[in-house]
């Protein structure tokens, strides 16, 4: 008994010991760092971080007496490196590793930290892959640059670069900065037209390769994203090949302001260089800077003090730290038993550093404090305005916008004054169309026929309605385009458009000036000007001029809209009767009589002026509208007539393109047009039935061949042919309508600048006559014809096109006949006063009340029936009885 209670209290003893051991501080905390000792970042992060452990272990609020031991290993930018010296600081049982600067170590070193559970907390890898979801454990004090290419996609907005190039470093950095600034460019209706690669180490020999490589593309806005090069590099090169002159735009992300930051005042002439500049800084608030580091320098002054407070809250939890050993096979290499506690009182850092608040979000980043758009100037830094995801481009910071929210800011985007390339403040460009080395290659249509339009001549001269268009909108553009054209085709067959705008899209031209029509599977593959010339495919058949129908003068006109202009002539003529029979001799006498005028005035409005002329006002104004419905409906009748006697003509049973598509007979079409793609693909046409023709002169033959002897039914073709044709060939009408709507615009290469620019030429001709003017020089120097027999039977004139004009003229009818009606029924009952005043009738039995209102209407008849001037003189009579008396 005595020996089991000796053994219970031996192990009570030895646990209570180990508890002791296990819960005391430890008087030292490794922690690791591993960077680049000579590179930019990494001189003035050394300083920092040594600085920052000085700061932590002479603070006597935190860590509470135990000491932080900072390891570094240098890695030199390697990969190798890095991971060795990520390993040797793992076998120090360090608690954390600060760094690493380079993405590229950064991706290899997260990994082993997933594995052994240690925190890594860069202050320099933006890379914006670096992932919590894929890396738990990597943690970053400075900005992802998923949130820098947001502000420089900005900046390109701001300005209206629609294209530009972009050079980056060929590592995780370069690669993933220039595919997220891809997507927030094209989020902006903009886009990367190239991305250009350097090496990792590159020269000055890699830069001219990639330089003289970007010279022949259109943008001349550059975006660098590199590492920081003391020598700047990239611009000693783009000086020598005077690529910074004003049609050129520098953008560089941070990397300039951390390279430009490192400099001593010895060495302040290299501004000279990269004077024109525009570049991004990472945005730290003026009322948070406390150390004189560099942006990098403080981030990782920041990173030791956020590791420190990080330990500090671990201790007051933990108490101790421990680590165990991964397995056999991995020697010393052990794991941070700790380390998922660890990372959860990160995620809740907390504290003001010096460069501000240091918080992470959901990402494990920094929270975003925004950047700074500086331009070199006068071997100057200027800092020009402020970005922000809540602010976006602004003068002012966007601490300030995000504390003072009383204050109201314009809600445009604003930046100060830039000096680009070539001292001028304009906004440049950032384009350039050709050189005088290498001007644009304009593919023209060698045309066989209708060369009125384009073509080349015996003496290589290219000339055509088109070109002159294309000429005189080119004087309309503000700056220089060089350009040659290029003819298209043999000149013995017309050439096919397909092939020539195909050949724009794969970079065989520059761009294609012609009758090139605007369709949908062109749209595709380039972009078109503004239309200069509207267009449609139409059917040509022949005509004859045989005697048009007996009855063909009533086919203007449908049943209704004869039935209700015939009963609007009846009701006129009643109308302006009962406004004119008591005041108009010409509308009074013998029944007949009057009947007879009642018509003739009302018919014979629509030929000559009435003999009988209206003298009531009302009367009056009802004529007035009556004429001016007439006018219309004759004038409409008459052009609706001359239409349909004009498509009496044609002898041909094609109606229109659903009876050409039913008929299956041949359909010839203009080699190289759309029509034979859009008649096969759209219209489902065999292409059996089509039938190429080559020349005005090939129509002409196939029609009169006619479809039974080897010719065709009918000629689909864009109106503007056909117009040119028909002026010569007068045996031929236009049947239908056009069933296609388009028009001819000038063909380039996807996103090219030149469509815009030329489109806004294009319309200012088309307002200033000069488009008509140049139509007119070349198809109607004998005088233009418009309109060819376009309709077999056009529409009849239906009483929905008039109803408005009839209502009209029916107010105003009804109108004067309710004036009329209430000025005779007032008089009447005034006459009636005036006669019971002289002799009161005696009171009538109920008996007798029918017969009274039948003699009341009766008398009220005759009443209108007497002539106004008659009753007037009752009138008179009335109101002086006692005159009359003494007359009798």
């Amino acid at each position: 008994m005595e020996s089991t209670l000796g053994l219970l209290l031996t192990l009570f003893i030895s646990l209570l010991l180990n508890t002791c051991a296990y819960s005391e501080r430890p008087t030292v905390v490794n922690v690791g760092a591993i960077f680049s000792f000579d590179s930019v970042i990494g001189k003035e992060a050394k300083a920092a971080m040594e600085i920052a452990v000085s700061d932590v272990n002479k603070d006597s609020r935190i860590l509470n007496g135990t000491e932080m031991k900072l390891f570094m290993e240098d890695t030199n930018c390697s990969v190798f490196k890095g991971s060795i010296g990520a390993f040797q600081m793992l076998e120090r049982d360090v608690v954390a590793i600060i760094g690493p600067q380079s993405s590229t170590v950064a991706h290899m070193v997260s990994q082993i930290a997933n594995g052994v559970q240690v925190p890594i907390i860069s202050y320099a890898a933006t890379d914006p892959t670096l992932s919590s979801l894929q890396f738990p454990y990597f943690f970053r004090t400075t900005q992802s640059d998923s949130y820098q290419m947001a502000a420089m996609a900005n900046l390109i907005d701001f300005y209206g670069w629609k294209e530009v190039i972009a050079i980056y470093v060929d590592d995780e950095y370069g690669r993933n900065g220039v595919f997220s600034l891809d997507g927030e460019v094209e989020k902006r209706m903009s886009k990367i037209s190239y991305k250009l690669a350097l090496p990792t180490n590159f020269d000055l020999n890699d830069i001219t390769d990639v330089l003289n490589k970007s010279i022949p593309y259109g943008p001349r806005v550059y975006i660098i994203h590199i590492h920081p090069d003391p020598d700047l590099k990239i611009f000693e090169v783009a000086n020598k090949l005077n690529m910074m002159t004003d049609d050129y735009v520098w953008l560089a992300t941070d990397w300039l302001c951390t390279t430009l930051a490192s400099f001593t005042p010895s060495n302040q002439s290299s501004f000279g260089i990269i004077e024109g500049v525009v570049g991004l800084c990472q945005h730290i608030p003026q009322a948070s800077r406390k150390k004189n580091f560099g942006v990098y320098g403080s981030y990782a002054y920041d990173a030791v003090w956020t590791v420190a407070h990080t330990i500090d809250s671990f201790l007051n939890q933990q108490k101790n730290m421990t680590f165990s050993f991964v397995g056999s096979q991995f020697g010393k290499l052990k794991t941070f038993d700790g380390g998922k506690q660890f990372v959860k009182i990160l995620l809740e850092t907390n504290f003001n550093g010096s460069t501000g608040p240091i918080q992470f979000n959901a990402d494990r980043n920094l929270v975003p404090r925004g950047y700074e758009v500086v331009s070199i100037h006068q071997l100057a830094i200027h800092n020009v305005g402020y970005w922000s995801n809540h602010s976006g481009l602004s003068i002012v910071p966007p601490e300030s916008i995000k504390v003072n929210k009383s204050m109201s800011y314009p809600l445009d985007e604003k930046l100060g004054v830039i000096t680009w390339p070539g001292g001028k403040t304009d906004r440049p460009r950032g384009w350039v169309i050709g050189d005088k080395e290498r001007p644009l290659r304009i593919g023209v249509p060698k045309r066989a026929s209708f060369i009125e339009f384009a073509t080349e001549l015996s003496n290589h001269t290219i000339q055509g309605y088109c070109i002159d268009v294309f000429m005189q909108a080119l004087k309309l553009v503000p700056y220089d385009i060089p350009y040659r054209f290029v003819p298209f085709g043999d000149g013995q067959s017309n050439p096919s458009y397909d092939q020539l705008v195909k050949f724009v899209a794969d970079d065989v031209f520059d761009g294609a000036v012609g009758d090139i029509a605007i369709v949908t599977n062109r749209t595709k593959i380039v972009d078109y000007t503004q239309p200069y010339a509207t267009t449609g495919l139409v059917i040509v058949v022949p005509i004859n001029n045989s005697k048009a129908s007996t009855w063909v003068f009533l086919r203007p006109f449908t049943k209704e809209m004869w039935f209700v202009t015939a009963a609007a002539f009846v009701l006129i003529a009643l109308v302006m009767w009962l406004l004119e029979h008591r005041v108009n001799d010409d509308f009074r006498g013998p029944l007949r009589r009057q009947l007879v005028t009642i018509f003739l005035f009302s018919f014979s409005t629509l030929f000559k002026r009435n003999q009988e002329d209206t003298v009531s006002p009302l009367g009056r104004m009802v004529m007035v509208v009556w004429l001016f419905l007439l006018m219309v409906i004759t004038s409409s009748y008459t052009a609706s007539l001359t239409s349909i006697l004009t498509v009496e003509q044609l002898s041909s049973p094609i109606t229109g393109i659903d009876s050409l598509v039913s008929s299956h007979l041949p359909i010839g079409y203009q080699v190289g047009s759309f029509a034979y793609t859009y008649l096969a693909e759209n219209l489902y046409v065999p292409r059996s039935r089509l039938i190429p023709l080559g020349s005005p002169e090939a129509y002409d033959r196939a029609l009169r061949l006619g479809p039974h002897n080897g010719g065709v039914a009918a000629i689909v073709d864009e109106l503007t042919y056909v117009e040119l044709f028909l002026s010569e060939y007068a045996d031929y009408g236009i049947v239908g309508q056009p069933f296609t709507r388009s028009g001819w615009g000038f063909a380039f290469k996807r996103d090219s600048p030149l469509a815009t620019t030329l489109s806004l030429s294009i319309l200012q001709l088309a307002e200033n006559g000069k488009l008509q003017e140049i139509h007119d020089n070349w198809f109607c120097k004998q005088g233009c014809m418009n309109g060819y027999r376009r309709d077999s039977e056009p529409n009849q004139l239906h009483m929905s096109s008039f109803w408005g004009l009839y209502i009209i003229c029916a107010v105003f009818s009804l109108t004067a006949l309710v004036l009329f009606l209430l000025q005779t029924v007032s008089q009447y009952i005034y006459f009636k006063r005036q006669q019971m005043m002289l002799e009161p009738c005696p009171l009538s039995s109920s008996s007798s009340r029918s017969r009274q209102c039948y003699v009341v209407l009766f008398n009220f008849f005759n009443f209108i029936d007497e002539k106004e001037e008659a009753i007037k003189n009752m009138f008179k009579k009335d109101d002086h009885p006692e005159a009359s008396a003494h007359a009798v």
